[in-house]
């Protein structure tokens, strides 16, 4: 098994602290039903998933396409890759949401439809909702609205060889940056897509690059980085306000220091390992566990309330079974839907 197996599984656990946040947030409700309290787990901003998982893009998409930059068609086949990967499982989502929206809203937490948002949220287009805030039908959606963004971005780098293509679409991205933070944020969409945010998706490059060039460290450089990456992200954790305000540095960098760390190692084979094995499965599912664990883990609440086990288990006992059935649902999703259908686009779009 290959050193990269371990970037599979740091996209895990990113997955799954999405997951546990969220997981948290019902077991609260739970608990208010049942006339209990519980005190969240907040020593650790679990938010930051997201941001681990914007760097690994970054880095993933310099690698994976090694073979790309300069060659023929390569816009066209890097897009259609992506397409299919993305496209099919949040499009089935985004519809089952509409749907709950639709015919039984009170298991919502809330909800603002209307014909120009639905169609802006299939099509990965930043839309403000009533409220003030930018975010899709299906709210995990904005992480994706920033990958497709990214993902057109880069296939423009792809005419040309990977070292001019890769610093010159981190300078853009930056730039970008730069015109949001400088001179305040354009009208939407424009506004999202200047976000510091997008900075995350230059670190991952950075790494890639660097990955490419041969750039290795040895375990203790890894196993620092990674401690120090955690410590500053419980230390972000207790200014939370101020961390959110400044996400592409307060978590961004630390994201970037887990991923340097998980991936700088060796040339030679890690070895496989049981642990590393069901990590890497995991990691496989981790796009189909971001997108499905909150269907899951509102109808383990409600199975729970309904069924009388909820004052057995607890709340905590509840974050537990929602996370174990959320990775279960996902690696089944993973296998059963995700990937063969996956496979099929690509075939269709012959890439």
């Amino acid at each position: 098994m290959s050193k990269l197996v371990l970037v599979q599984v740091l996209r895990a656990l990113a997955a799954l602290s999405v997951a546990m946040l969220h997981a948290q947030h019902d077991a609260e409700t739970l608990a208010e039903r049942l006339g209990r309290g519980f005190s969240r787990l907040d020593a650790f901003p679990w938010e930051a998933g997201v941001d681990v998982f914007f760097v690994i893009s970054g880095f993933i998409m310099v690698h994976a396409s090694r073979r790309l930059f300069g060659a023929p068609q390569a816009r066209r086949v890097f897009l259609g890759r992506r397409i299919a990967r993305i496209v099919p499982i949040y499009w089935t989502v985004t519809t089952i949401y509409l749907v709950v929206a639709l015919a039984a809203p009170a298991l919502l937490n809330s909800e603002f439809l209307g014909v120009g948002r639905v169609l802006a949220s299939y099509f990965f287009i930043p839309v403000t909702r009533p409220d003030g805030l930018v975010q899709p039908l299906y709210g995990l959606g904005w992480t994706l609205n920033y990958e497709m963004f990214f993902y057109v971005l880069f296939s423009l780098g792809l005419a040309w060889p990977r070292r001019q293509a890769v610093p010159a679409l981190m300078l853009a991205l930056a730039a970008l940056a730069a015109v949001g933070r400088l001179f305040g944020p354009p009208p939407q969409p424009f506004g999202f897509w200047t976000d510091p945010i997008i900075l995350e998706f230059v670190y991952g490059m950075g790494l890639g690059l660097l990955y490419a060039e041969g750039v290795r460290l040895g375990p203790l450089a890894r196993a620092c980085l990674a401690a120090g990456a955690v410590a500053a992200l419980m230390l972000a954790a207790t200014r939370f306000d101020a961390a959110i305000a400044y996400r592409a540095l307060a978590f961004g960098i630390p994201a970037a220091m887990l991923v340097a760390a998980m991936a700088f190692g060796p040339e030679r084979d890690t070895g496989a390992s049981h642990l590393a094995a069901i990590g890497a499965a995991v990691g496989d599912a981790s796009y189909a566990l971001y997108l499905i664990h909150p269907f899951v883990i509102r109808a383990g609440r409600e199975l729970l309330w309904w069924s009388g086990l909820a004052g057995i288990v607890g709340p905590w006992g509840s974050v537990a079974l929602s996370l174990a059935a959320s990775l279960a649902a996902s690696v089944a999703v993973y296998r059963f839907f995700e990937r063969p259908i996956t496979a099929a686009v690509r075939r269709r779009l012959a890439v």
